[in-house]
């Protein structure tokens, strides 16, 4: 009786937990890990000296870390590396985004952000502000900046990831660079984080915690907004016929893989 019931659940176990997802929460972890890793280092390099690393330079190294984790994980978790637009692609009808692996997806990026500032607190020690982000003003300024320039990300990102006529190869450079203008801009203003978990990790391991709400719900309505935006001014191919991609930032090339996988998975 206990075999059996074994292997009954280990038949249905698949159909919720892909064999793949495994795989994707470590991809995410990595990169959200090296994400915080550089964008919160050169960050605290700034505000402990800002002639060892320029405001500009803090923005470009930002945006240079997203292109690179795109062009090296897109291909296998989509390159998330942030709460917000994991939740956004969840909600979205195109990215088709499944609100199984949400949870997982959202473990993995706090606790690559989270190690990944506990790292930098034992390394950079002893500078204490560890690249936080706290308005510069009040802040609901902070919060309308957050909101905007997360819109311009995801904006981006909602393109090159879920749209078919968009250029896939192109998709690393081109969320990359959102981040580096939107730092650049926001940088002053907010600190530019765009990404719950880029903030709460150095938030922890700085102890300090002002307006940190802000950081939380402006992404979150900036990553939104962006999505359903995008959604709206679409063509939707799909209506023809035409299937539409994941959201992978890269190739997609996985794609028909894992399908096969996730069918080879059900047969008993």
């Amino acid at each position: 009786m206990a075999p059996e019931s074994y292997s009954h659940r280990s038949r249905l176990l698949p159909i919720t937990l892909p064999p793949f997802l495994l795989r994707k929460v470590v991809s995410e972890i990595i990169s959200t890990f090296l994400l915080v890793f550089v964008s919160c280092g050169v960050g605290a390099l700034h505000l402990s000296d800002d002639t060892r690393v320029s405001q500009l330079g803090v923005s470009i190294a930002s945006g240079l870390i997203v292109t690179v984790m795109i062009y090296s994980v897109g291909h296998i978790s989509g390159a998330h590396m942030n709460p917000a637009v994991t939740f956004a692609f969840a909600v979205s009808k195109h990215a088709q985004f499944p609100w199984i692996q949400v949870p997982f997806y959202w473990l993995a990026q706090l606790t690559g952000a989270i190690i990944s500032s506990f790292v930098l607190k034992a390394l950079l020690h002893p500078i204490k502000n560890l690249g936080t982000t706290t308005p510069a003003g009040t802040p609901l300024q902070a919060l309308i900046m957050e909101i905007v320039v997360t819109f311009i990300m995801m904006f981006v990102t909602s393109a090159v990831a879920t749209d078919t006529r968009a250029v896939g190869e192109l998709a690393g450079l081109a969320v990359g660079s959102s981040v580096c203008i939107n730092s650049i801009l926001a940088g002053p203003v907010s600190g530019g984080s765009m990404n719950p978990a880029r903030s709460l990790g150095p938030a922890l391991a700085s102890k300090r915690f002002n307006s940190l709400w802000v950081y939380f719900l402006g992404p979150v309505v900036g990553t939104l907004l962006a999505s359903f935006s995008y959604n709206f001014i679409r063509f939707d191919k799909s209506r023809k016929g035409e299937p539409q991609k994941t959201p992978s930032l890269k190739l997609r090339r996985l794609q028909s893989q894992e399908a096969a996988a996730a069918d080879a998975s059900d047969i008993p």
